[in-house]
C-alpha cells in the first residue's frame, strides 16, 4: 500500500453512528518508509495483478508513454512501471516528504529502457493533471483521500482518447485487523485523543459502484475484487504489518509520548493475537483488495 498521498480526514456521513463519532483531525500522518517496506513483497502483489491486466496505452512510435503514479510511497512499486514500459516518462506524486526522500534516492533519474522516472509532491485531494497522461495509477493510495470518486473526472479528462486510469484500494476495513483498532480508539481510556481515528474509510466505494462511476463517465470498465491469504512471519506480524499503514495517524496523534504509544500498542497487540492466532509456519492474515481500470475512449 502506498503513503498518503492526501489528507488523512474523515469525511461527513449522515448516519447516527457518524453523529456519535468523533472526526478524526490533525497533521496528516508521518511515514516511516523502513517500516512499510517490511511487507514489501505482500504489498506489492496487487499492484503486479493490476498491472497485468492494463490494457495498451495509445503512446505512438516516437512518443513514449506519459505516466502518473498517484501516491507513489517509497517509489519501490512505481519503478515496477518502467518493466512494462521501458521508455515511458513516469511521475510518482507523494504528500509525505519521507516518502518521496527515499523514492528519490533510491529511483529517480534516467531508465534501462530510455525513459525517466522523477517524484513531486501532490496532495490528491486537490491533484489535477497539468499535462495529458497515457496512464495514470494509483495502488493503495485512494482510501486516504475522501473525496477521490468525485476526482475521477478530471483523472479521465487528463487521458488521452484510449488512454487508462487503473487502480487497487484495500477492501479489508471491516476486517478485524480495522474494526479492532476502531473500537479500541474510541475506548474510554483513548477517546479524547483517538476517537474517530479507527474509522477513516467509509468513504470506499463498492466494486460495482466503482464500475457505475466510470461507465457513467463514458469509460470501458475492468472492476473485480481478490482476497490475498498471507502468511506472516515473526513475532506478532499484523501488529507490525499495520505499523506501516493503519496505525501511521494513531502514533502521529500520540507523538512522543512514549508512555501512551506503548500502552496503546500493548492493548491493541493483545486483541490482534486472539483475533490472528499464529500457526505452526505463520499467521494468516486475509486481504482483500478491491481493483478497477477505467480505459478512456479512443
Amino acid at each position: 500500500m502506498h503513503s498518503d498521498t492526501a489528507r488523512a480526514v474523515r469525511p461527513p456521513h449522515d448516519t447516527d453512528q457518524d453523529e456519535k463519532t468523533p472526526k478524526a483531525t490533525g497533521p496528516a500522518p508521518t511515514w516511516d518508509p523502513q517500516q512499510y517496506l517490511r511487507h514489501a513483497g505482500h504489498r506489492a502483489r496487487p499492484f503486479l495483478d493490476l498491472l497485468a491486466r492494463i490494457p495498451a496505452l495509445p503512446a505512438e512510435p516516437g512518443r513514449p508513454a506519459r505516466i502518473a503514479d498517484l501516491g507513489c510511497g517509497p517509489g519501490n512499486v512505481t519503478a515496477l512501471l518502467t518493466d512494462r514500459w521501458p521508455d515511458a516518462r513516469i511521475t510518482g506524486f507523494d504528500l509525505s516528504p519521507e516518502m518521496l526522500q527515499r523514492a528519490t534516492e533510491e529511483y529517480a533519474g534516467p531508465t534501462a529502457g530510455g525513459g525517466s522516472l522523477d517524484f513531486a509532491h501532490a496532495d490528491l485531494a486537490d491533484w489535477v493533471p497539468e499535462e495529458t497522461y497515457d496512464l495514470i495509477v494509483s495502488n493503495a493510495a485512494l482510501q486516504w483521500v475522501p473525496n477521490h470518486p468525485g476526482s475521477f473526472a478530471a483523472w479521465i479528462n487528463g487521458l488521452r482518447p484510449g488512454g487508462t486510469f487503473a487502480f487497487q484500494i484495500p477492501g479489508n476495513f471491516t476486517a478485524p485487523s480495522h474494526a479492532l483498532l476502531h473500537a479500541l480508539c474510541d475506548a474510554p481510556r483513548w477517546r479524547s485523543r483517538l476517537g474517530g481515528h479507527g474509522a477513516r474509510y467509509t468513504h470506499l466505494l463498492e466494486p460495482a459502484e466503482y464500475m457505475d462511476r466510470f461507465t457513467g463517465l463514458g469509460c470501458a470498465v475492468d472492476v473485480w475484487e481478490t482476497t490475498y491469504y498471507q502468511l506472516l512471519t515473526g513475532t506478532d506480524p499484523v501488529l507490525d504489518w499495520v505499523k506501516g499503514t493503519a496505525l501511521r495517524p494513531v502514533l502521529t496523534a500520540l507523538g512522543d509520548d512514549r508512555v501512551a504509544v506503548d500502552a496503546f500498542l500493548g492493548e491493541y497487540r493483545d486483541l490482534l493475537r486472539g483475533a490472528y492466532p499464529p500457526g505452526p509456519r505463520g499467521t494468516v492474515f486475509p486481504f482483500r483488495r478491491i481493483f478497477a481500470i477505467a480505459r478512456k475512449e479512443a
